[in-house]
């Protein structure tokens, strides 16, 4: 047998030598296409942009994408302590548009810590482009219920999603979607595969482990508020999972509604969920984040979150953190967490630190969180904090 060779080295130096060769096509003046005086977050606006030619009839762009995410976190539980850095994301890989219509985009994931260093692909699809309405996507792909879970990891403004939001064990798995745009809704949806591992082929071809159905949709409710913007999320997932489910393998049905609104410096996400069928009881819980910019570059970010079961043990302390530090289940749950975030290249590169106090069942804990997350490759839109920050009060 051939050894396994990890794929990441050989590609990091293809994108140190694209990146050494390209030239970015950011539309500004001056050197290398930069205007003088621009901000770092203007400098890296197109970082890990390869080419960009929208008259090409072929390739109209190549990105080099991928990000990381490392963090130091201190848990001081009723049940134990935990403490330690962790190497919590390194993904890289390259996003193509040809033809006009159709994007093609791989992406390999590494293990925490590195362990192991390759660890498969995050995702793996192609997606073709109809209209503004319509655009189908196959291959390993994003489950995207909740608005928590839909924030990419690279655009969150806590260290970690809601204790629901991680419950639901949602991951990247093989998936039919179909998303777009259409009488003033915004919506993705389609059939996923429940089996998700490190050999995504295998994935694609044995549904073995059962399917998911989910259903997303997002609308502009501005003209409701008297607020900079609004929107309202809602989602729902059926999932038919078997033993062998490594994906949405513990609620039978999902329900979840956001309403994510801006003003000024100031924003507020407001989300409720229920997951519906599991074994060990239904869940219920509902988060609220306030943010605030005082700065273009720094943010103050809150949030509270309460959970409720019908059974003893309906609900899971957070995998990172609190369990590592003893806490287990219960039927109730509380947290609060403040912390700041520093954007020094706006989400390209920030600095993100926070305090979280959590109650399960009255095993209470304390946990400090200080990480840097950095990413490259073409932004995500969406509702705030999709590839936004908001601008401080004043001139």
């Amino acid at each position: 047998m051939h050894p396994v060779v990890s794929p990441v080295p050989t590609v990091a130096a293809v994108i140190a030598a694209l990146a050494v060769m390209a030239t970015p096509a950011t539309g500004l003046a001056g050197p290398f296409g930069i205007r003088e005086g621009a901000t770092l977050a203007e400098r890296t606006q197109d970082l890990g942009l390869v080419y960009r030619n929208p008259q090409n009839p072929t390739v109209q762009e190549v990105w080099i994408l991928g990000r990381y995410h490392g963090q130091w976190h201190w848990t001081d539980a009723d049940t134990g302590e935990d403490d330690g850095y962790e190497d919590r994301r390194f993904r890289i890989g390259g996003q193509a548009r040809l033809f006009g219509n159709l994007t093609v985009h791989a992406q390999a994931i590494s293990g925490s810590d590195f362990e192991p260093t390759y660890n498969g692909f995050t995702e793996l699809w192609v997606g073709w482009r109809f209209s503004d309405a319509l655009t189908l996507t196959i291959g390993q792909q994003k489950h995207r219920f909740t608005h928590d879970r839909n924030v990419s990891s690279r655009y969150l403004q806590t260290i970690e999603r809601s204790l629901l939001t991680n419950m639901f064990n949602a991951d990247y798995t093989p998936a039919v979607t179909l998303s777009g745009s259409a009488a003033g809704w915004t919506y993705y949806g389609g059939v996923f595969s429940n089996n998700t591992g490190r050999a995504v082929g295998e994935a694609m071809v044995e549904w073995e482990s059962g399917y998911s159905l989910l259903a997303t949709a997002t609308r502009d409710v501005g003209r409701w508020f008297d607020t900079d913007t609004a929107h309202l999320n809602v989602s729902v997932v059926h999932s038919d999972a078997d033993d062998e489910a490594t994906n949405l393998n513990r609620f039978d049905e999902g329900l979840a509604a956001a309403l994510i609104l801006t003003d000024g410096p100031a924003s507020l996400v407001t989300e409720v969920t229920a997951g519906l069928g599991a074994d060990a009881g239904n869940a219920y819980g509902i988060y609220l984040q306030p943010g605030y910019f005082f700065t273009s570059k720094l943010q103050l970010v809150g949030r509270y979150q309460f959970a409720f079961s019908n059974g003893d043990d309906g609900l899971s302390a957070q995998r990172r953190y609190e369990r590592a530090a003893g806490m287990t289940t219960g039927d109730d749950y509380q947290a609060a967490y403040i912390g700041w975030n520093y954007y020094i290249a706006e989400h390209r590169l920030k600095v993100m630190t926070g305090l979280e106090y959590s109650d399960l069942s009255g095993d209470s804990a304390w946990t400090g969180f200080v990480g840097v997350r950095m990413f490259w490759g073409p932004q995500s839109r969406g509702p705030f904090p999709m590839a936004q920050v908001l601008k401080p009060r004043g001139p």
